[in-house]
Protein backbone atom coordinates (compact mmCIF):
# COMPACT_ATOMS: atom_id res chain seq x y z
CA UNK A 1 0.00 0.00 0.00
CA UNK A 2 1.28 3.47 -0.96
CA UNK A 3 1.78 6.13 1.71
CA UNK A 4 -1.50 8.13 2.46
CA UNK A 5 -1.60 11.37 4.61
CA UNK A 6 -3.05 11.90 7.08
CA UNK A 7 -6.33 13.78 6.85
CA UNK A 8 -8.49 10.33 6.86
CA UNK A 9 -7.22 8.56 9.68
CA UNK A 10 -7.91 11.37 11.86
CA UNK A 11 -10.95 12.25 10.59
CA UNK A 12 -12.46 8.59 11.77
CA UNK A 13 -10.09 8.79 15.13
CA UNK A 14 -11.85 12.20 16.41
CA UNK A 15 -15.48 10.41 15.43
CA UNK A 16 -14.63 7.10 16.50
CA UNK A 17 -13.04 8.84 20.36
CA UNK A 18 -9.53 6.69 19.71
CA UNK A 19 -6.32 8.30 18.84
CA UNK A 20 -3.60 7.73 16.24
CA UNK A 21 -0.32 7.33 17.26
CA UNK A 22 2.76 9.50 15.75
CA UNK A 23 5.94 6.87 16.49
CA UNK A 24 9.29 8.78 15.54
CA UNK A 25 11.88 6.91 13.49
CA UNK A 26 15.32 6.93 13.68
CA UNK A 27 16.74 4.48 11.39
CA UNK A 28 15.87 0.63 9.59
CA UNK A 29 15.41 -0.68 12.80
CA UNK A 30 12.97 1.75 14.30
CA UNK A 31 10.76 1.74 10.96
CA UNK A 32 10.88 -2.19 10.43
CA UNK A 33 9.56 -2.50 14.32
CA UNK A 34 6.59 0.14 13.83
CA UNK A 35 5.32 -0.91 10.57
CA UNK A 36 5.17 -4.39 11.32
CA UNK A 37 3.45 -3.60 14.62
CA UNK A 38 1.19 -1.73 13.33
CA UNK A 39 0.54 -4.44 10.81
CA UNK A 40 0.30 -7.37 13.13
CA UNK A 41 -2.61 -5.25 15.31
CA UNK A 42 -4.37 -3.95 11.95
CA UNK A 43 -3.78 -0.17 13.47
CA UNK A 44 -2.98 2.79 11.24
CA UNK A 45 0.25 4.31 11.98
CA UNK A 46 2.26 7.88 11.10
CA UNK A 47 5.46 7.60 11.48
CA UNK A 48 6.96 10.91 12.29
CA UNK A 49 10.43 12.23 10.78
CA UNK A 50 12.65 15.28 12.85
CA UNK A 51 14.76 17.19 11.20
CA UNK A 52 17.21 15.82 13.30
CA UNK A 53 16.47 12.43 12.41
CA UNK A 54 16.23 12.96 8.46
CA UNK A 55 19.52 14.46 8.86
CA UNK A 56 21.05 11.52 10.62
CA UNK A 57 19.62 9.41 7.89
CA UNK A 58 21.40 11.31 5.47
CA UNK A 59 18.25 13.07 4.00
CA UNK A 60 14.40 13.17 3.55
CA UNK A 61 14.81 11.50 0.24
CA UNK A 62 16.34 8.50 2.05
CA UNK A 63 13.89 8.49 4.38
CA UNK A 64 11.12 8.61 2.22
CA UNK A 65 12.83 6.05 -0.19
CA UNK A 66 13.22 3.90 2.74
CA UNK A 67 9.77 3.88 3.88
CA UNK A 68 8.19 3.02 0.73
CA UNK A 69 10.39 0.41 -0.26
CA UNK A 70 9.66 -1.48 3.30
CA UNK A 71 6.31 -0.95 3.25
CA UNK A 72 6.45 -2.86 -0.63
CA UNK A 73 8.54 -5.35 0.73
CA UNK A 74 7.06 -6.03 3.88
CA UNK A 75 3.56 -6.33 2.45
CA UNK A 76 2.29 -3.47 5.01
CA UNK A 77 -1.49 -3.14 4.18
CA UNK A 78 -2.70 -0.64 7.10
CA UNK A 79 -2.92 3.18 6.28
CA UNK A 80 0.88 4.67 6.80
CA UNK A 81 1.57 8.06 6.67
CA UNK A 82 5.13 9.40 6.80
CA UNK A 83 5.12 13.22 8.89
CA UNK A 84 7.62 15.83 9.41
CA UNK A 85 8.16 16.78 13.21
CA UNK A 86 8.21 19.97 13.97
CA UNK A 87 9.24 21.26 10.83
CA UNK A 88 10.51 24.17 10.36
CA UNK A 89 9.32 26.22 6.88
CA UNK A 90 12.34 25.24 4.51
CA UNK A 91 12.06 21.68 5.42
CA UNK A 92 8.08 21.45 5.20
CA UNK A 93 9.52 22.43 1.25
CA UNK A 94 12.33 19.68 1.52
CA UNK A 95 10.14 16.86 2.93
CA UNK A 96 7.48 17.69 0.17
CA UNK A 97 10.03 17.77 -2.41
CA UNK A 98 11.44 14.39 -1.26
CA UNK A 99 7.66 12.58 -0.90
CA UNK A 100 6.40 12.81 2.64
CA UNK A 101 3.09 12.58 2.29
CA UNK A 102 2.53 14.55 5.18
CA UNK A 103 4.17 17.73 7.19
CA UNK A 104 3.98 19.23 10.34
CA UNK A 105 5.17 23.51 10.41
CA UNK A 106 6.02 24.29 13.86
CA UNK A 107 5.68 28.04 13.72
CA UNK A 108 5.28 28.90 17.44
CA UNK A 109 8.27 30.62 18.22
CA UNK A 110 7.26 33.10 15.57
CA UNK A 111 4.94 35.99 16.69
CA UNK A 112 1.54 34.61 15.59
CA UNK A 113 0.79 36.95 12.64
CA UNK A 114 4.01 35.43 10.96
CA UNK A 115 3.06 31.76 11.93
CA UNK A 116 -0.60 32.52 10.28
CA UNK A 117 0.98 33.38 7.18
CA UNK A 118 3.34 30.33 6.78
CA UNK A 119 1.13 28.68 7.78
CA UNK A 120 -1.50 29.71 5.41
CA UNK A 121 0.94 29.48 2.87
CA UNK A 122 1.81 25.94 3.62
CA UNK A 123 -1.55 25.05 4.31
CA UNK A 124 -2.27 25.64 0.22
CA UNK A 125 1.03 24.03 -0.64
CA UNK A 126 0.48 21.16 0.69
CA UNK A 127 -3.11 20.77 0.31
CA UNK A 128 -2.56 21.44 -3.77
CA UNK A 129 -0.39 18.35 -3.65
CA UNK A 130 -2.90 15.95 -1.63
CA UNK A 131 -0.58 16.17 1.50
CA UNK A 132 -1.96 16.65 5.08
CA UNK A 133 -0.17 19.37 7.64
CA UNK A 134 -0.19 19.78 11.01
CA UNK A 135 0.10 23.23 12.54
CA UNK A 136 1.49 24.48 16.04
CA UNK A 137 -0.11 27.22 18.73
CA UNK A 138 1.49 27.39 22.02
CA UNK A 139 4.55 25.98 22.68
CA UNK A 140 5.44 22.31 23.77
CA UNK A 141 8.21 22.08 26.33
CA UNK A 142 11.33 20.72 26.66
CA UNK A 143 13.84 21.00 23.85
CA UNK A 144 13.63 19.12 20.29
CA UNK A 145 16.04 19.84 17.22
CA UNK A 146 17.34 23.00 19.04
CA UNK A 147 13.76 24.37 19.89
CA UNK A 148 13.24 25.52 23.06
CA UNK A 149 9.61 25.65 24.28
CA UNK A 150 8.71 25.99 28.20
CA UNK A 151 5.19 24.23 27.42
CA UNK A 152 2.92 27.52 27.86
CA UNK A 153 -0.45 26.97 27.13
CA UNK A 154 -1.95 28.08 23.53
CA UNK A 155 -4.45 30.63 23.13
CA UNK A 156 -7.93 29.06 22.09
CA UNK A 157 -8.68 31.82 20.22
CA UNK A 158 -5.12 31.83 18.01
CA UNK A 159 -5.96 28.10 18.07
CA UNK A 160 -9.59 28.67 16.17
CA UNK A 161 -7.61 30.89 13.79
CA UNK A 162 -5.25 28.83 12.50
CA UNK A 163 -7.75 25.56 12.31
CA UNK A 164 -9.56 28.10 9.89
CA UNK A 165 -7.37 28.02 7.70
CA UNK A 166 -8.00 24.45 6.54
CA UNK A 167 -5.49 22.60 8.57
CA UNK A 168 -5.71 18.70 8.59
CA UNK A 169 -4.76 18.81 12.69
CA UNK A 170 -3.52 20.93 15.01
CA UNK A 171 -0.72 20.69 17.96
CA UNK A 172 -1.63 22.96 20.94
CA UNK A 173 0.28 23.33 23.93
CA UNK A 174 -1.92 22.20 27.13
CA UNK A 175 1.43 21.48 29.48
CA UNK A 176 2.74 18.98 27.59
CA UNK A 177 6.30 18.47 27.13
CA UNK A 178 8.88 16.47 25.28
CA UNK A 179 11.27 13.77 26.77
CA UNK A 180 11.16 12.66 30.20
CA UNK A 181 8.72 14.38 32.58
CA UNK A 182 10.07 16.63 35.67
CA UNK A 183 8.91 15.43 39.04
CA UNK A 184 7.33 18.48 39.71
CA UNK A 185 5.10 18.18 36.35
CA UNK A 186 1.87 20.04 37.15
CA UNK A 187 -0.01 17.63 34.61
CA UNK A 188 -1.91 18.75 31.18
CA UNK A 189 -4.07 21.38 31.41
CA UNK A 190 -7.53 19.72 30.58
CA UNK A 191 -9.16 23.30 31.30
CA UNK A 192 -7.02 24.43 27.94
CA UNK A 193 -7.66 21.24 25.99
CA UNK A 194 -11.49 21.62 26.57
CA UNK A 195 -11.43 25.65 25.59
CA UNK A 196 -9.48 24.68 22.43
CA UNK A 197 -11.75 22.04 21.75
CA UNK A 198 -14.99 24.14 21.88
CA UNK A 199 -13.35 26.57 19.53
CA UNK A 200 -11.86 24.66 16.63
CA UNK A 201 -14.98 21.74 16.69
CA UNK A 202 -14.31 18.84 14.57
CA UNK A 203 -10.51 19.56 14.37
CA UNK A 204 -8.15 16.57 15.28
CA UNK A 205 -5.88 17.54 18.06
CA UNK A 206 -2.60 16.62 18.70
CA UNK A 207 -0.76 15.79 21.74
CA UNK A 208 3.10 16.16 21.23
CA UNK A 209 5.06 14.82 24.49
CA UNK A 210 3.31 11.44 24.93
CA UNK A 211 6.07 9.92 26.39
CA UNK A 212 5.59 9.68 30.37
CA UNK A 213 1.66 11.31 30.37
CA UNK A 214 0.37 8.82 32.61
CA UNK A 215 -2.71 6.59 31.39
CA UNK A 216 -5.69 8.07 32.78
CA UNK A 217 -4.51 11.29 31.02
CA UNK A 218 -4.04 9.84 27.74
CA UNK A 219 -7.59 8.91 27.79
CA UNK A 220 -9.17 12.09 29.06
CA UNK A 221 -7.29 13.72 26.18
CA UNK A 222 -8.33 11.07 24.17
CA UNK A 223 -11.64 11.73 25.26
CA UNK A 224 -11.39 15.64 24.77
CA UNK A 225 -11.41 15.98 21.09
CA UNK A 226 -7.23 14.82 20.99
CA UNK A 227 -6.84 12.21 17.73
CA UNK A 228 -2.84 11.89 17.54
CA UNK A 229 -0.70 11.51 19.96
CA UNK A 230 2.83 11.38 19.53
CA UNK A 231 5.66 9.01 21.16
CA UNK A 232 9.54 9.19 21.22
CA UNK A 233 11.26 8.89 23.94
CA UNK A 234 9.67 6.23 25.39
CA UNK A 235 10.68 3.83 22.42
CA UNK A 236 14.32 5.28 22.65
CA UNK A 237 14.37 4.64 26.35
CA UNK A 238 12.93 0.92 25.95
CA UNK A 239 15.48 0.54 22.87
CA UNK A 240 18.17 1.60 25.17
CA UNK A 241 17.54 -0.95 28.31
CA UNK A 242 17.30 -4.18 26.13
CA UNK A 243 20.63 -3.18 24.74
CA UNK A 244 22.01 -2.25 27.60
CA UNK A 245 20.84 -5.70 29.11
CA UNK A 246 22.24 -7.73 26.42
CA UNK A 247 25.68 -6.18 27.10
CA UNK A 248 25.95 -6.20 30.34
CA UNK A 249 24.99 -9.77 29.96
CA UNK A 250 28.11 -10.11 27.91
CA UNK A 251 25.43 -11.80 24.94
CA UNK A 252 27.64 -9.72 22.49
CA UNK A 253 30.72 -12.01 23.45
CA UNK A 254 29.29 -15.28 22.94
CA UNK A 255 29.68 -16.95 19.47
CA UNK A 256 28.44 -13.89 16.89
CA UNK A 257 26.71 -11.73 19.41
CA UNK A 258 28.56 -9.07 17.85
CA UNK A 259 26.71 -9.20 15.06
CA UNK A 260 24.57 -6.25 14.85
CA UNK A 261 21.27 -8.08 13.25
CA UNK A 262 21.93 -10.18 17.11
CA UNK A 263 23.14 -6.83 18.92
CA UNK A 264 20.05 -4.65 17.31
CA UNK A 265 17.39 -7.40 18.01
CA UNK A 266 16.63 -7.18 21.61
CA UNK A 267 16.11 -3.48 21.09
CA UNK A 268 13.86 -4.18 18.01
CA UNK A 269 11.60 -6.13 19.46
CA UNK A 270 11.58 -3.23 22.96
CA UNK A 271 10.51 -1.11 20.56
CA UNK A 272 7.53 -3.43 19.05
CA UNK A 273 6.45 -4.00 22.90
CA UNK A 274 6.23 -0.26 23.65
CA UNK A 275 4.46 0.60 20.21
CA UNK A 276 2.14 -2.78 20.67
CA UNK A 277 1.47 -0.78 24.24
CA UNK A 278 0.65 2.68 23.26
CA UNK A 279 -1.57 1.47 20.05
CA UNK A 280 -3.74 -0.85 22.90
CA UNK A 281 -3.61 2.15 25.56
CA UNK A 282 -4.42 5.20 22.51
CA UNK A 283 -7.94 2.62 20.86
CA UNK A 284 -6.56 2.47 17.49
CA UNK A 285 -5.89 -1.48 17.28
CA UNK A 286 -8.32 -2.96 14.66
CA UNK A 287 -9.35 0.20 13.24
CA UNK A 288 -7.19 -0.01 9.98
Amino acid sequence: MALVNAAEMLKKAKAGHYAVGQFNINNLEWTKAILLTAQELSSPVILGVSEGAGKYMTGFKTVAAMVKAMIEELNITVPVALHLDHGTYEGCYKCIKAGFSSIMFDGSHYPFEENLAKSQELVNVAHGLGLSIECEVGSIGGEEDGVVGMGECADPEECKIIADLGVDMLAAGIGNIHGKYPDNWQGLSFETLDAIQAKTGEMPLVLHGGTGIPADMIKKAISLGVSKINVNTECQLSFQEATRKYIEEGKDLQGKGFDPRKLLAPGFEAIKATVKEKMELFGSVGKA
